[in-house]
């Protein structure tokens, strides 16, 4: 208990900080802009460049571990798309709302910090595989589902091409590529660069929780919550447990990437749904509430998860 309390605590006390610096009126919305520019193209890029660089790469990926975290969250994904028509009589656009926010974890801004606290080094290469293709496994099916319904005409070959454009120009993509290959080609990192990415890597886990804690002033609850609470109960919950029944019943993945996919699975919604509600213009208020609930109810059903996983 004491070690969980040691990662949890340190984790969420500095996410609360930011929240309180934030709501206070002491860290303004452009000073966490800043904030978060650094941290997305520079702190954790150099992190994730710095952990792959110094990891032994498997002979052979472990499939069973994506597929095992994929089909959790679809199924997820399904489940809130069936739960938002029989229950709340939503449309099909906002069914895919719904199930993106039931289902698509915060891996950058939560997740990195949690798992390389709870975990270490060794768990970079599980973690940086999944973050590699996480969204652009997750964000086309889901445009293109929103756009059929609403009658948009992009194609999913166009969505697809769009998204991973977008995701290649990402400064945490270029970070794991680098040091991917440099993993890849038994290339160790030169002095000055390592001390360089050590330096600036280790801003990354306190930067990107006080600035998560700083945003999430914006996502307050509103409306009714019986939908953003059903959305906070598949993604904490039923995601994780998804995904630990198909890594261990079902494809054998190896206990550290049981591990981490399980973490994975139960951090809270990211802030990416909320977008998609915003561009489409349904679901606002159910999204901006699962964000906040699931991110602040994540302290808890994490500290139990990690008890669990840890012991």
């Amino acid at each position: 208990m004491e070690v969980v309390l040691g990662i949890i605590l340190p984790v969420f006390g500095t996410l609360g900080l930011g929240y309180a610096a934030a709501r206070l009126g002491l860290f303004d919305d452009a000073a966490n802009r800043g904030l978060s520019v650094f941290v997305f193209n520079f702190a954790l890029p150099l992190m994730l460049f710095r952990a792959i660089a110094q990891t032994d790469l498997p002979e052979a990926l472990p499939w069973g571990y994506l597929l095992s975290y994929f089909i959790g969250a679809f199924s997820v994904f399904g489940l809130s798309m069936l739960a938002g028509r029989l229950l709340f009589g939503r449309q099909l656009a906002e069914q895919g709302v719904l199930g993106l926010g039931a289902s698509f974890s915060n891996t950058a801004m939560l997740g990195i910090p949690l798992v390389v606290t709870a975990y270490g080094p060794s768990a970079a290469l599980p973690l940086f595989v999944l973050i590699a293709v996480h969204s652009l496994v997750m964000l086309p099916p889901t445009t293109a589902l929103i756009e059929t319904a609403r009658g948009g005409g992009q194609s999913p070959a166009r969505v697809l091409l769009g998204l991973a454009r977008s995701i290649a120009a990402t400064p945490i993509i270029w970070g794991l590529s680098a040091g991917l290959a440099l993993a890849t080609l038994g290339v160790a990192l030169p002095g000055p660069v390592d001390a360089v990415a050590k330096s600036l890597g280790s801003a990354a886990a306190p930067c990107a929780l006080f600035a998560l804690g700083a945003s999430l002033t914006r996502y307050k609850p509103g409306g009714n919550l019986r939908e953003p609470l059903m959305l906070v109960l598949l993604k904490t919950i039923v995601h994780p447990a998804l995904v630990w029944l198909l890594a261990t019943r079902v494809f054998e993945v190896p206990d550290l990437w049981v591990i981490v996919a399980v973490t994975l699975a139960a951090l809270p919604t990211g802030v990416t749904p909320y977008l998609f509600a915003q561009r489409y213009q349904v679901c606002l208020a159910s999204s901006a509430s699962a964000v906040f609930l699931s991110t602040m109810l994540s302290a808890l059903t994490l500290s139990a998860l990690l008890l669990v996983l840890r012991s």
